[in-house]
């Protein structure tokens, strides 16, 4: 793969690298730092890896996978960015199901760097999208989350787009996998039907990250100065409490600096803590087609909890 990396980026930049080495990059993709000869360091990331998907995908599907992969996320980027200029690396090129995008220097988390995350996220959620479900422009329709397929269709409201594009197609495949049983498919078959209760006060459509967990968070120091940068998006047009909930599922440092300094630029909607588990439903059920495990009955879990939250 790191070959495959230093020969994707001569391709795309007409540069020759001269060394390339690996960096952290979760369970679905490789990324790749590239020094070049003219001494810029750029990154490599094949977004989706040969073989990644769910058990059971045919093989043959990677490659295309790959490519709207590579559009998809390149979109989002860009789309990120034209909203917040600096929140997401830039991208350099792309083609070949490779990215190649600006190197960010890493840093460290700190409560003031978070602060400034959340003001400057909120300025993104404001900059709004056309519709539920809309894609960046020039995104496919039919993206990719992780390794799975992933719809971008507009839809007219909140409730309809959750329930048909982001929960019923990955608690179908995770039933069919095995890894939801009886009880708690029922626990979230009854949470589609009761979206239009559970949803809160009605929004307009965000402009989200759309897979906002803490490993997508790059916190970053140049020149002593801390920040932080978004990466790996899915983005698309949905409800702005998503990406905070997605923070909150695996732990972000200083979260509660980074949500009170997004409150204070764009106030929350009453009762937003009661919809977390509800946002992170679909988060959840991915994980449970892509990894099994316990993460389908914690899908469960958090929609029971949504359901109580709403009862009177």
């Amino acid at each position: 793969m790191r070959s495959a990396a230093r020969e994707a980026v001569a391709d795309l930049l007409d540069v020759d690298p001269v060394a390339a080495r690996p960096l952290p990059g979760g369970d679905i993709g490789a990324v790749f730092l590239v020094e070049l000869a003219d001494g810029r360091r750029v990154v490599a990331k094949r977004p989706v890896r040969p073989g990644a998907g769910a058990p059971g995908e045919d093989p043959e599907g990677d490659r295309d996978r790959a490519e709207r992969a590579v559009a998809a996320e390149g979109a989002g980027l860009r789309w990120i960015a034209d909203a917040v200029p600096g929140l997401t690396p830039g991208v350099v090129a792309a083609g070949r199901g490779w990215l190649v995008l600006d190197f960010v220097p890493p840093g460290a988390p700190s409560a003031t760097a978070a602060e400034e995350l959340g003001r400057r996220l909120a300025a993104l959620h404001a900059a709004g999208a056309p519709a539920f479900g809309s894609a960046p422009p020039g995104g496919p329709a039919r993206a990719v989350v992780g390794a799975l397929d992933m719809t971008n269709e507009p839809t007219p409201d909140w409730p309809t787009f959750y329930g048909e594009q982001r929960v019923e197609p990955y608690l179908r495949r995770a039933v069919d996998l095995g890894h939801l049983d009886v009880t708690q498919r029922a626990v979230l078959r009854q949470v589609v039907e009761r979206l239009p209760d559970l949803a809160g006060p009605a929004e307009p459509p965000a402009r989200l990250h759309g897979d906002l967990w803490s490993g997508n968070l790059h916190w970053t120091e140049e020149r002593g100065r801390r920040g932080a940068a978004l990466l790996d998006p899915a983005a698309h047009g949905g409800h702005r409490e998503a990406d905070l909930a997605m923070l909150r599922l695996f732990g972000t440092p200083h979260l509660d600096r980074l949500v009170g300094a997004y409150a204070e630029v764009f106030p929350l909607a009453p009762g937003w803590r009661d919809r977390v588990g509800l946002h992170q439903v679909f988060p959840l059920l991915v994980h449970a087609v892509l990894f099994g495990g316990g993460y389908g009955a914690r899908a469960a879990e958090v929609g029971r909890a949504a359901l109580r939250a709403s009862r009177p």
